[in-house]
């Protein structure tokens, strides 16, 4: 692999760490916060579980469909300026979501709030593949997966907080600080100069993209209308446009993916494991706070430190994960902690009305074990097998298919969900609350069980990849 001993981040590794941890922070903060607090947003709006998932989708959707751009960008122009102005963006966003006056609104500045999110998602990797050209990039990812579980963690327990004493629309004024300390970071410790390379942009593709895997999303997550003939269509013809997008990428002359790293198989089957865990992992995500809140009946704050179980444990686990990736095979750590995952999965989805609350407890723990065990290892097997002057572009790559694996989890867990729970209520007019309990909890184990699955598969193929040495 080749590198670039004469960047400027590697002159201060640990400052280039530490200033991409507040946006890691920042980002996890955002996500684990919002979670929590969906239950009451969608009842103070009065919106469906399928139309308040958007406030998590939209966000999400619009990070897919810009990684690449930024990713592009911070090669071509400097990571420093792109990493700044997503925290700038992300801040004044937040402020935008705590003052929705309406459903649409909160979605409209989701969407601006993705624009930045995906400014620091595309170039954070990218700094610190360069600033620990090194064998330290491991232990580096370790503490990562740290900031990630510690972001996560503070999230559940603060969003219960926040919500029980001022409402929903503080866990979003709680970014506005943190942005901007990380921007005052970015312009006082991150180098000025850089040395970057100077390539165009490929708007068609850029496009392409975008339309064919939206399309694709908002079909997937309308899966209890199956079938359909317009879904159907639908789905068909988003994976057109996505063939269409491949063929314009391998004629442009400024690609916005690099098929070449796609054909590199390391690259490839990590980023693909890598899409097949958040899969698995946003079942649980989108759903455990509707079942703590519907059916077990808890208070915010006590959800919240429910749901802080799975953080806490991969805080603890991720930087042993990071330093044994140094020195044992990552993909077999990957594969361990996708089959872990896949346990903590099995354990939420026998959950029932009655189950005692240190089942869901024991579950989000598993949960934290197999994230932690996998994130770790795969990014630094992902990032490791390919040049340093591309760590932009894979780093966008690998945060891509991170996030296209969160949307999709949560439009394939929300479509079975639906499927299931209207299966189980159909022929009943007036259902008793038992009667809407069991139903949501048909839906529950469909969708979980379906988790299980792809986390089983994910670690299989992780397990397997193991036979392609990463040069």
């Amino acid at each position: 692999m080749s590198h670039i001993p004469e960047s400027l981040f590697a002159k201060r590794p640990w400052t280039a760490l530490g200033v991409v941890s507040v946006g890691t922070f920042m980002s996890t903060l955002d996500g684990t916060i919002v979670n929590v607090a969906l239950p009451s947003i969608a009842s103070g709006y009065g919106a469906s579980l399928p139309y308040a998932q958007w406030i998590i989708s939209a966000y999400l959707l619009i990070i897919c469909c810009l990684l690449p751009l930024f990713g592009r960008l911070g090669d071509t122009r400097g990571k420093r300026p792109v990493y700044r102005l997503g925290f700038l963006i992300f801040g004044a966003s937040s402020t935008l979501c705590g003052f929705a006056w309406s459903m649409e609104t909160l979605i409209a500045a989701r969407v601006l709030q993705g624009i930045g999110a995906a400014m620091l998602m595309a170039n954070g990797s990218g700094i610190i593949v360069l600033a620990f050209p090194g064998a330290g990039r491991g232990r580096a990812f370790g503490v990562m997966g740290s900031v990630v579980a510690l972001g996560s963690l503070t999230g559940p327990a603060l969003g219960g907080v926040l919500l029980d004493v001022f409402g929903w629309r503080s866990i979003f004024f709680v970014n506005i600080p943190v942005a901007l300390a990380g921007a005052v970071c970015v312009h006082a410790f991150l180098p000025r100069e850089e040395r970057v390379m100077k390539a165009g942009f490929d708007l068609a593709g850029l496009f392409l993209f975008a339309a064919g895997i939206t399309t694709l999303l908002m079909a997937l997550s309308h899966g209890r209308d199956w079938p359909s003939w317009a879904l159907t269509a639908g789905v068909l013809g988003a994976l057109s446009v996505l063939i269409l997008f491949l063929q314009v990428e391998r004629r442009a002359r400024f690609p916005m993916v690099d098929l070449g790293l796609l054909s590199h198989k390391p690259f490839l089957t990590g980023n693909v494991v890598s899409f097949i865990c958040f899969v698995a992992m946003f079942a649980n995500a989108i759903l455990m706070p509707f079942y703590l809140n519907d059916v077990k009946g808890i208070s915010p704050m006590l959800m919240g430190a429910i749901l802080a179980v799975l953080p806490l444990v991969m805080a603890v686990i991720s930087p042993f994960s990071g330093y044994l990736s140094e020195r044992l095979s990552q993909p077999g750590l990957a594969g361990l902690g996708l089959w872990i995952t896949a346990a903590g999965l099995a354990n939420q989805g026998f959950l029932g009305a009655d189950a005692p609350l240190w089942r869901a407890a024991l579950g989000q723990g598993l949960l934290g074990l197999g994230v932690g065990v996998f994130i770790s290892p795969n990014n630094n097997s992902i990032l490791s097998s390919v040049p340093a002057a591309k760590s932009g572009l894979a780093g966008s790559i690998l945060a891509l298919t991170r996030n296209v694996g969160m949307v999709t989890g949560i439009a394939v867990a929300t479509g079975i969900f639906e499927t299931a729970r209207i299966s189980a209520m159909a022929g009943i007019a007036s259902p008793t609350p038992e009667q809407i309990t069991a139903g949501f909890l048909s839906g529950f184990r469909c969708a979980l069980f379906t988790g299980v699955a792809f986390a089983f598969l994910g670690g299989a193929l992780s397990f397997y990849r193991r036979r392609y040495r990463t040069p």
